[in-house]
Parts: structure tokens; sequence; C-alpha cells
């Protein structure tokens, strides 16, 4: 049992849970009582403060490891910073538990809470419906052999009610944020800012750029969007998004969408929970039952976001004058300019921007498993699978509108009807 990582860890942990012998076997993780690795077990397990994301568990090893002080240079909004005694300290008062410094950390000093321990127990009773929402960047993560179908019945085994693509939900907020664009840029100088995918990306305007906040489109993010539908179909149900990314942990405990989903997994937290109970995707049976347009499930990649609200501007609005011109950027640092550009009134030609936290969008995010070029080429490969190029031609996508109680698209914007899809930034 010696050097132990985070991850060993929480595998560890989760056989022992899903073997009953939890506590007994626990135990046996740390003989020696060695500090660090009780705070891997007491993050991993779920515990800690109740919102917080990212924990400090120990300082830097080697003596001098950090010298170029990487998590520091990761850190967007200057929470990071060494004491008198050179030691990292984490500001909570400027942390938003992004996951960062963590990425950037190559010695297990910082941690992202693990929030499935908690969960195990309602997954194995079986009385309460647990819904697997799994982000667009999904596919082709756990081997080219895992079809949507076999990762909905890997989930099932695992103990999921059903798994529901996020995909579906992004094409509703397509047709929103089309429906944005029409209302807010109607001549040569306005623009809007999509909302709609990054954590990162809102938290920098929120915290850093907050001049901007007029200009961001209205509308919770895709996750958000369909646990709150998940559970307007079946009250009384657990959602869990699972995805490449930690910030969406910090998301989920916001205190305006906190309603929609109950826990949060990576794709990589995942992958340790199916070796560590022994289930295995590729040898699932196929199930077919994804309805998602190609709009929603380019989401996943950088630019995917303006094309999807573009082509479906252009479905709904043909005969409108003035299209979307949309720059994008690609990363924290892209990111940065843009907004300053935006703010400097530089990028005249914009009327829509995007931004991706993470190079190449969610498909490289901290907690992707495969390399971020295949994961881009997986997700447009099956954008080109799907049925619908937009959510406008998409009778599914209508029909559950309609059952959520949007009778037409424009009620997306305003009233009780859309105030699940709607967020006020301030």
């Amino acid at each position: 049992m010696e050097n132990l990582t985070y991850d060993d860890i929480f595998g560890e942990l989760v056989k022992n849970s899903y073997h009953g012998d939890f506590a007994e076997n626990t135990k046996k993780l740390n003989p020696k009582g060695e500090s660090h690795l009780n705070q891997y077990i007491k993050y991993a397990s779920g515990q800690g403060k109740k919102n917080k994301v990212v924990f400090k568990v120990k300082d830097c090893l080697p003596p001098g490891a950090c010298e170029k002080d990487n998590c520091q240079v990761a850190c967007l909004f200057h929470a990071i910073s060494r004491n008198e005694s050179g030691e990292i300290v984490i500001k909570e008062d400027y942390c938003t538990d992004c996951g960062k410094c963590i990425e950037a950390c190559d010695y297990g000093c910082l941690v992202d809470k693990k929030e499935f321990i908690p969960l195990i127990n309602i997954l194995q009773d079986r009385n309460m419906p647990v819904f697997a929402i799994v982000a667009p960047a999904f596919i082709g993560q756990f081997g080219p052999d895992v079809s949507p179908g076999k990762l909905r019945l890997a989930l099932k085994r695992l103990g999921f009610y059903g798994m529901v693509e996020v995909a579906l939900f992004a094409d509703i907020l397509t047709l929103k944020e089309a429906l944005e664009f029409d209302i807010h840029v109607r001549k040569e100088g306005d623009f809007v800012l999509t909302s709609c995918c990054c954590p990162i990306w809102v938290a920098m305007i929120e915290k850093v750029y907050n001049r901007l906040i007029p200009y961001v489109s209205p509308s919770v993010s895709p996750m958000v969007a369909c646990g709150r539908g998940i559970k307007k179909l079946h009250p009384g149900a657990k959602v869990v998004f699972i995805g490449p990314c930690v910030a969406k942990k910090t998301e989920a405990k916001e205190p305006d969408v906190k309603d929609a989903v109950d826990a949060v997994l990576t794709f990589k937290e995942l992958r340790i929970i199916f070796e560590a109970v022994g289930i295995k995707p590729e040898l699932q049976k196929e199930e077919f039952s994804e309805h998602s347009s190609r709009a929603g499930r380019i989401y996943a990649r950088t630019g995917g976001v303006s094309k999807a609200v573009a082509e479906t501007l252009n479905r709904i609005r043909p005969e409108r004058g003035i299209k979307i011109k949309a720059v994008q950027a690609d990363g924290v640092r892209e990111c940065k300019k843009i907004l300053q550009d935006a703010l400097d009134g530089k990028i005249e030609a914009a009327n829509f921007y995007e931004g991706m936290g993470c190079i190449g969008g969610c498909v490289g995010g901290p907690q992707a498993i495969i390399a971020t070029e295949l994961g881009q080429k997986q997700v447009n490969d099956y954008g080109q699978e799907a049925e619908h190029a937009t959510p406008a031609d998409n009778l599914y996508v209508l029909e559950l509108l309609k059952t959520l109680g949007v009778q037409e698209i424009d009620q997306l914007l305003e009233g009780e009807k859309a105030s699940m899809f709607i967020r006020e930034f301030k």
C-alpha cells in the first residue's frame, strides 16, 4: 500500500464500499497513519467543507520542487500564494474551485473532492431513481468500442436508473441563444457573449470582466438545464453529471442553480469506478436511444457553440439581415484577451463571443481520458451521425419542450415556462 496516489485511494474506497466492508478495509489503506493519506481518504470519500471543491493536502515535495510555482501561474484569480515560510496557501475568498491548480500540480499536493462514495448506498438500494447525465464530450472517452448505448447499460449496471445526453438540452439552449441574439443584436456594433457551457469563462466574466455582464446571454448551462428538466419530469429523482471538468463541481453548488445537479463525476473518476467494481463498458450489449442534434453534440469542442447557434439562427430566422459573426477564445489566455478586447472595443467585426477555458474545448478538459485532437474528431464524427443538423428540425427536441411546458420556442425567452432555462448574472 506504499506510494498510493489520490486516484488509487479513490478506487480502493469505491471497491470497499461496493463490497460492504468500507470501514475495516479503509483502515488498511493507511496503516502508518500518514497525514496526507488521511487527507486523501477524507476528500476521496466526499468529506470536507460542503461547498468547497479544491483542497491542499500536503506541502510540496521534495523541497523546492515547486520553485516554478506552477499552481500559482495556473490560478486565474490569484487565489494561491506563499506564506512567510514559503508554503503554498489557498486564499478561499479568491478561489473559484476551477481546478486549474490541480491540473498544474505534479506532486499530489492539491486535490478535488470526490462525490461518488455518498451516492453508493442510493445506487445500490435502487429505491430512488438516479439519472446519469453525460457531457457532450463523452463520446469516445471510454474506448472506441464503447457506444452511447453500451455506456448507458454500463451505468445502469452501476445502479443508475438511466442515462441522458446533455447534448439534448444543449439543443434547447441553442434555440434560446439564437433567439437572444435575434433580440439583442439589431445593428452593427451590438454583440452578445454566450454563457452556455464553460464555468471558467463565466467566472472570469463575473469576477474580472464584470462590466461585460449586460452582454451575457441570460441562460443556464446545458448541465443545469438537463438536471432541471429531468427533475421536472421525474419528481424526487437525483441527477449526477459526468464530464471532463472539475469546475462543474463548483458550478453545481452555486446558490442560484444548486437545485439542478446533486453530484458531479469526471470521466477519469468514472473509469476508476468501472475498474473498481469490474464493469467493462465495451462488453455491454448495444442499446439505441440517442435523440440529440448535431448542434448539441458539437458543444464539446471550441467553435461548436458558435456553429450551432449560427446554423440554428439561419434556420429559424432565414430572412435576418445581420448574421452571426463569431469569435472564439480557445483556452484561458485567449479568453482573457478576447474579453479585454471586447471591453476596449477592439473586435468590431464580431457580434458573438464564445469562450472555452480549456484548449480544444471541453474535450481538452483536465479530466478527459483521450487526447484532445482525438476527442474533437470523435465529437465531430458523432455530430455528423445525428439525424438532424439543428434543434429547429428535431421533432424530439420540440416535443420535449412541450412536455416541459414550452409550447412555442419564443417562450424560451421569458416567463415562468422559461424560468428553468434562465440565469441572471450579477
